[in-house]
């Protein structure tokens, strides 16, 4: 009799052969390098990671990029920018344009460098160094000049909050010409050169007089150009007053340590502001980006302040789609998803963790679609009860707090099959780094498994979204098969394409990039 061991059949439809091994040792599949690339896009902070640190990511980038096309390179930085709402990413891949493909970066420039922080970015990326030359050149250089010809005051001012280089640096290197005698007067005072004090907008003068008298009223700049000057509680409060929502809620620990919510009645008016329906809808702020300012409360945070980002939570969770049919969210909570979701940095690391992310996701999908059925896995599916009438915030703690064991991303699929569950949706989120399932030869068993779920479920649809830039994977794309990367409000959308209500002509996560228009 032939050997089981090597022969064994299973039902369900053949399973490619891995390729390769992961980071963590495990079977694995090879991304295509565009698949690759945007994930790392998407992903990728240049931050060490629980299997990577920032060299082999960078090293890995500049391969992907030299193994496709510089438009789609063009098209992925503005990808990773304008849905991912990555910042170090983006600048990269245009800096990698700037020595491969000039034509392509200038037409990718706008939409990436759309802010002052970007600028710095990509002039710090270019002049490193690395990538081959130290000087800016010329089309990087008058790409620089027209940022400053279409920036506002308020852009340029705010630009100038920074170092590495500073904005005074960079318009050292590309001198700007100014259209106006109040914008050379602006550039003058930035370089700390002679001005006219009478040409200067309104604003500079506002807080140069500021500056001389703290008596005068707090100037409308970002308040980081306040910090080194003597401040009282009065003088925050008015800016914590006068701050925007998203700064508000970047800022919480800031203004607390500075005796703003010294006042019952201004932390009241804070955590109106913060659960404001309509204020949560304009910023199209998402829930991540809440439970990391919940997370990075104070100790000694007022509760109503607490209790305001709980429910501002709740409501960012109308943003997230509802998904047709009946669907399955697996959950990697394995030891590896420690890792800080946007990777270690020293004195920069999130304390956001991939897990927490996981879990958000978890409890959000859950909430609009409540017959889903949430799989925490590590080595096992591990068991867990959820509260449907807990807070989002609640029920992603109780999923995050069962981290720990390795990783075997096929258990919550066996376990499927194992009930014999009828699905239309399959959701993995995970770093992908299986290794607890491991196969000598022949497809990996994540593969396997999902091939007996087509098998019972012909028109059922698997979309893995990975929350690390890591260039293997555990499945291979198809038709059913959906690969999404990244942590910003685009998950959503994609996992809403990927759903059995996107047909099985929904645009590739790669398609949607390159129907990018430069």
């Amino acid at each position: 009799m032939a050997n089981l061991q090597l022969f064994n059949s299973f039902r369900g439809r053949q399973t490619p052969a891995a390729d390769t091994r992961n980071e963590a040792g495990g079977m694995a599949y090879t991304r295509d390098a565009k698949s690759a690339l945007a994930l790392y896009a998407a992903t990728g902070c240049l931050n060490g990671v629980y299997y990577a640190d920032a060299q082999t990511q960078l090293d890995q980038v500049l391969k992907f990029c030299a193994e496709v096309p510089a438009e789609f390179v063009a098209k992925t930085a503005i990808y990773a920018r304008e849905r991912a709402f990555m910042k170090d990413m983006p600048a990269l891949l245009l800096a990698y344009l700037a020595q491969r493909d000039g034509a392509s970066m200038a037409r990718a420039f706008e939409r990436v460098i759309d802010n002052g922080r970007m600028l710095r970015n990509f002039v710090q990326i270019v002049r490193s160094g690395v990538l081959g030359r130290k000087s800016l050149g010329t089309l990087p250089k008058r790409e620089v000049q027209r940022w400053f010809e279409r920036a506002s005051v308020p852009a340029v001012l705010a630009a100038s909050v920074g170092n590495s280089p500073s904005l005074a640096d960079v318009i050292r290197m590309v001198h700007p010409k100014p259209a106006t005698t109040e914008r050379s007067a602006l550039y003058a005072w930035l370089i700390g050169k002679a001005y006219a004090q009478d040409a200067l907008p309104a604003v500079v003068k506002e807080f140069e007089a500021f500056k001389l008298s703290a008596n005068e009223a707090v100037p409308d700049l970002p308040f980081q150009f306040l910090t080194a000057l003597p401040l009282t509680s009065a003088h925050w409060t008015a800016i914590a007053r006068r701050s925007s929502w998203q700064t508000l809620r970047m800022n919480l620990n800031t203004f607390a340590r500075h005796g703003v919510f010294a006042d019952s009645a201004l932390v009241d008016e804070v955590a109106a502001r913060l659960r404001d329906r309509e204020a949560i809808r304009r910023s199209r702020v998402f829930p991540y980006q809440l439970m990391s300012a919940y997370l990075a409360a104070s100790e000694n945070m007022p509760a109503p302040i607490v209790e305001a980002l709980q429910d501002a939570m709740e409501i960012a969770t109308e943003n997230v789609p509802a998904l047709p049919g009946r669907v399955a969210m697996a959950i990697d909570v394995s030891g590896s998803m420690i890792s800080a979701v946007t990777g270690y940095r020293k004195g920069a690391t999130s304390k956001m963790r991939c897990v927490d992310v996981a879990a958000l996701l978890a409890a959000c999908i859950k909430r609009v679609n409540p017959q889903t059925q949430i799989l925490p896995f590590a080595e096992s599916v591990k068991r867990l009860r959820l509260n449907a009438r807990d807070s989002v915030m609640t029920q992603a703690q109780q999923m995050a707090a069962l981290l720990g064991g390795g990783t075997k991303v096929s258990a919550p699929l066996a376990e499927l099959n194992a009930k014999r569950a009828q699905l239309d949706l399959v959701v993995i989120v995970s770093d992908n780094q299986s290794w607890a399932d491991t196969r000598g030869n022949g497809g990996t068993e994540t593969m396997r498994q999902w091939a007996q779920i087509k098998q019972r479920c012909p028109t059922a649809r698997l979309v893995c979204i990975d929350l690390q830039p890591y260039a293997t994977s555990q499945t291979v794309e198809s038709a059913d098969v959906m690969h999404v990367g990244g942590f910003s409000d685009a998950v959503f959308d994609l996992l809403a394409q990927g759903s059995a209500g996107g047909g099985a002509k929904a645009a590739r996560w790669v398609e949607r990039i390159e129907a990018i228009a430069l």
